[in-house]
């Protein structure tokens, strides 16, 4: 009998081992993030509420009042971790009673989702102007274990700021409702229902990142540029930019291997501004080759990047030369691969504004010098392949966008021929070659 126990045992043991053995290895991947800039008020929100009663000064900031930011996960884990930033604060902010839970709808959590959030062990956190940080790990025991299962659904982040904030770095695009007390009602964020948020916003403060727990094969894509990305003129709590079009198509194939993450910023420019500061802002935010690193470089499992972005350069705002713009490309590209081995690095053609309502765009001397930049897209070799959005956008006949997809989709209207609509940014996510944008050894899955 000792013989056979000491059989069974080892036995056991071995498969225990086994078991370990067998389990995926994990790393953090980003799987969701808002390309910071500021300070508030500085950037271009759209279907902005007014802001007075819960920010009556911006010099103030924010003033012992509490957050709910509402944010879509591409990709859940049970185990996550978040980034504050206070890049372009001029004095540090105390954050406290830090939640993060599961929207049910509104400001109203689903019942027992919310969790507490540490750093270092802390409740509190002090960030110096100029910095960010990442959370503790949170556990969050309210996803399945087919965090498929959750797939859409979307997180509340709640934070109490301390005292005054002073300057508030923010992301001004959000084009999602999130929540704000008012000043002085202090530490809200254990609630899980909406009485205490009586405010909206569709920006977002101080949070630029989420990341998750996911196997280690999972594929990161950062879109990066600008409002185009950023989603201007798509619905208003839709989630229809282009980036969560491709998504929901990666997703569809691949399951929970791969997230795609907005690092979009409204105005934003390649080369232009050349000095950005809490001091200096710009309403396009850093260039971006002044926030490759923190947009991009940082994230966590970043493995492809679809670069759109040069429209901007040509405005009357910007005025760039072709060869500018071209040459701070290709050193991005350089940079990138650099610091991200084996990363794929995607090419976008910039799609037309030819004769934009927009006072700053629509001029026949941006349009060629948008062609130019295209050509050079297309090919000079410096990415690893195109995506062709002036194809999938453009009227063959006018040179202009199409014109089922110039009216916009945020609050109605005409327009203004420079942002696609819902119906533009569905036509450039289906444009995009999925076996392009993910890194080889993507494996397919299904539900």
């Amino acid at each position: 009998m000792r013989g056979l126990a000491t059989v069974l045992c080892a036995m056991a043991i071995a498969c225990a081992s086994f078991a370990i053995a067998a389990q995926p290895a994990q790393r953090w991947a980003t799987s969701w993030a808002a390309s910071v800039q500021g300070p508030y008020p500085v950037g271009n929100p759209s279907a902005q509420p007014v802001l007075r009663f819960a920010f009556p000064s911006a010099a103030i900031g924010a003033r012992d009042q509490t957050f709910r930011l509402i944010v879509q996960p591409d990709i859940f884990g049970r185990t996550a971790r978040l980034r504050f930033s206070n890049v372009f604060g001029t004095k540090s902010v105390t954050f406290d009673a830090v939640f993060v839970g599961l929207q049910l709808a509104g400001a109203t959590l689903v019942p027992g989702s919310n969790r507490a959030v540490s750093f270092a062990g802390e409740r509190s956190v002090t960030v110096p102007a100029g910095q960010s940080l990442w959370s503790d790990a949170v556990e969050l025991s309210f996803v399945p274990d087919d965090a498929r299962e959750l797939a859409g659904r979307k997180l509340a982040v709640s934070f109490h700021v301390a005292g005054e904030s002073g300057p508030m770095t923010w992301h001004a695009k959000a084009l999602q409702s999130s929540y704000l007390t008012a000043p002085g009602v202090g530490a809200r964020g254990a609630s899980e229902d909406e009485a205490a948020f009586p405010f909206t916003t569709t920006s977002w403060y101080f949070l630029d990142a989420v990341d998750m727990m996911a196997d280690a094969d999972t594929s990161v894509i950062v879109a990066l540029g600008d409002s185009i990305t950023d989603g201007t003129a798509s619905t208003l709590n839709g989630d229809d930019r282009w980036p969560n079009v491709l998504a929901r198509r990666l997703h569809a194939v691949y399951g929970n291997k791969v997230a795609v993450v907005n690092a979009g910023i409204g105005g934003n420019q390649v080369v232009g501004p050349a000095e950005y500061s809490a001091q200096s802002p710009f309403p396009g935010g850093p260039s971006a080759d002044a926030r490759l690193e923190r947009d991009v470089l940082e994230l966590s499992g970043v493995s492809t990047v679809i670069w759109l972005e040069g429209i901007n350069d040509f405005s009357q705002n910007g005025n760039a030369t072709v060869e500018a713009v071209t040459a701070r490309m290709t050193d991005l590209v350089g940079r990138m691969r650099q610091r991200l081995p084996g990363v794929r690095v995607i090419g976008a053609t910039v799609t037309s504004a030819l004769g934009s309502s927009n006072a700053a765009h629509g001029s026949r001397q941006q349009d060629d010098k948008r062609k130019s930049l295209n050509d050079f897209i297309r090919q000079s070799g410096v990415f690893d392949g195109v995506v062709d959005f002036d194809k999938a956008t453009s009227d063959s006949e006018t040179g202009g966008l199409r014109s089922e997809f110039v009216p916009e989709s945020t609050t109605g209207g005409p327009g203004d021929k420079l942002h696609p609509n819902r119906a533009g940014y569905l036509a450039m996510g289906l444009a995009i070659d999925l076996d392009l944008v993910l890194p080889k050894g993507g494996s397919r899955t299904s539900r």
